[in-house]
């Protein structure tokens, strides 16, 4: 027989697509051509298999050998077809019988010495077989604990060339998947540790009840690094979908530990701020690379200094964030990748970052450093957060330790349900940051007018954009989930707006129904209502840096913390206006 077909997988993507690896033997001058668009490691393969055939005590067959990968349009990439290949070209010399990987899937990487070395991506690979209907898989041993993860597929597992032989041949038998090692225990940092900083803790918790992108604001040492560390320690486990897609872009990049199973916890990526374009969405030549979003697909990417990023590199994640995926198009074709991240900012007030007595910034310095996150992209981010400068009160209370990740994730957990029970009947929403806005704006999920007056007016003079409107009302959801009703509030709206628009502070109503944002506080005092510039103000009047009058009939709004500029300027992030230009 000169012509033999072994099954294999390629993958673009996270998309995996079945390829039949074809070996024809015919008189001529000894050749090896490999066809099927390979890229540079697969042409490689030919000295790979050659001695890995030898040194496995194989003949090597003589004459023109052709490999052939079909479909021949789709791009091959990697290392991953060469045990494919060699079994290939010894069914088709004649060396092995064809009936034992007949409807079988053969990955890996040949040694020279003919070992099976472990490859990239072998979790989607096995998925994409078992969707073609294919259910034998033979894997690097190194990849076998991952390939189990997939259901209705049975996997067995080779260590060398020389093995399968021996099993195609009836001599020798292959090996099972190792046992699933115990789930280490969950360790890493704790809300607890986290100093003072009520009201960025409770944004913290909002953003992971809702799903919603934050962005913090404050001197060196206010705890904004703290902070989203920490995040990932109060959301959710990731259920069965959630952690194939994790655990599939992992094995890609290659960083999936060897032997691990499902990833459960949600991924945390912080990459440094001079990181490139490529290393933060993805890319690469040949095959494009998943970046940092892609990686904290379902979990939290973490930019500290980002107005320190570069400013294309910024820009690049507003489509992203918006659509969940990244598209990144080659010459050779297009490759995607889920990026459904949860954002987190980090960003000093100034330049020099030093306290307020002795900054020397002026307030167009500050407004100038901050602009460097662009206004469509904070318009993406529901949550803006300054926090204030810590103090010695805080760092040495003796009213024990704070609030602990358990407690808090045991509140997101019960409000995430909430959201599942609410949007289930709906569409594929897991939380509210996933529902599209006219489902918020039209029956029964559109609010009375009398609890979006703010909201509308706001709209109006521009001090939000119509996706802020959005995000506000989503926001407004997520605050009713954690207080544990059914519908928002017009105080819930209010709140969600003082949120959106950057204020240091707690919202009114947000101090009144939950004394423990308050309780033992020690931040710095807010000004007497008497000492406030807003007290001067007359009724009705707009305030400074919002552009939203207080509702008929309310008490005037208190000023939201203290400004850290020695100028007494309002919250950079008061004023999307102000960013946008």
């Amino acid at each position: 027989m000169s012509y033999a077909r072994v099954l294999c997988v390629g993958l673009v993507g996270v998309a995996g697509r079945l390829v039949e690896v074809e070996a024809d033997l015919s008189p001529g001058l000894p050749a090896v051509v490999l066809t099927g668009l390979p890229d540079a490691a697969l042409q490689q393969a030919r000295d790979r298999v050659r001695a890995a055939v030898v040194n496995s005590g194989c003949e090597w067959p003589p004459g023109r050998i052709t490999v052939n990968l079909l479909p021949a349009a789709l791009p091959k990439h990697g290392s991953g077809f060469d045990l494919a290949i060699a079994a290939a070209l010894l069914t088709g010399a004649g060396a092995l019988p064809a009936g034992p990987l007949d409807g079988v899937v053969l990955l890996g990487e040949l040694g020279l010495d003919g070992t099976v070395r472990p490859v990239r991506g072998v979790l989607p690979m096995v998925a994409a077989a078992a969707q073609a209907g294919i259910t034998r898989v033979i894997v690097p041993l190194p990849n076998a604990r991952e390939a189990t993860v997939v259901p209705g597929v049975t996997v067995r597992a080779v260590d060398s060339l020389r093995r399968l032989v021996g099993f195609v041949r009836g001599d020798d038998r292959l090996l099972d998947p190792p046992p699933e090692s115990p789930a280490p225990a969950v360790t890493g940092p704790d809300l607890a540790d986290v100093a003072g900083q009520q009201f960025g803790r409770y944004a913290l918790e909002i953003a992971a009840a809702g799903g919603h992108h934050l962005a913090l604001l404050g001197p060196p040492g206010a705890g904004k690094t703290m902070l989203a560390e920490r995040l990932p320690s109060i959301l959710p486990v990731l259920d069965d979908e959630a952690a194939l897609e994790v655990t599939a872009l992992q094995s890609i990049a290659g960083v999936l530990p060897p032997g691990s199973g499902l990833i459960r916890r949600p991924p945390y990526q912080a990459p440094h701020h001079s990181s490139s374009m490529a290393a933060l969405i993805g890319g690469g030549s040949g095959l494009a690379r998943p970046g940092a979003l892609s990686l904290a697909h379902r979990g939290v990417l973490f930019l500290d200094e980002a107005p320190e990023i570069p400013r294309t590199t910024l820009q690049a994640l507003r489509q992203p964030l918006e659509s969940g995926r990244v598209v990144l198009a080659r010459a050779r074709g297009t490759t995607e990748y889920p990026a459904r991240a949860q954002l987190v900012l980090a960003a000093n007030p100034c330049p020099c970052a030093t306290t307020d007595q002795r900054c020397t910034c002026s307030p167009q310095v500050r407004r100038r450093y901050i602009g460097r996150l662009s206004g469509p992209l904070l318009d993406r981010v529901d949550i803006r957060i300054d926090l204030l400068p810590m103090r010695s009160a805080q760092l040495m209370t003796a009213g024990g330790p704070a609030e602990s990740s358990m407690a808090v994730a045991a509140r997101v957990l019960r409000a995430r349900v909430a959201a599942v029970h609410r949007w289930a009947a709906r569409g594929d929403w897991r939380i509210n940051a996933d529902v599209p806005g006219p489902q918020l704006r039209q029956p029964p999920w559109l609010l009375p007018a009398r609890d979006t007056v703010a909201l509308r007016t706001a709209l109006d003079r521009g001090t939000v954009s119509a996706r802020g409107f959005d995000r506000v009302l989503r926001l407004a959801w997520t605050i009713a989930d954690l207080d544990g009703r059914d519908r928002p509030g017009g105080d819930d709206v209010a709140e969600a707006l003082q949120l959106r628009t950057g204020n240091a502070g707690p919202a009114p109503m947000a101090a009144a129904r939950r004394p423990h944002l308050t309780a033992g506080r020690s931040d710095r005092p807010l000004p007497e209502a008497d000492s406030s510039p807003l007290a001067s103000l007359p009724a009705g009047d707009p305030v400074p840096g919002h552009g939203i009058p207080p509702l008929a009939g309310s008490p005037p709004s208190p000023p939201v913390g203290e400004d850290p500029s020695p100028t007494g300027a309002t919250s950079l992030f008061a004023d999307e206006s102000v960013v946008r230009r």
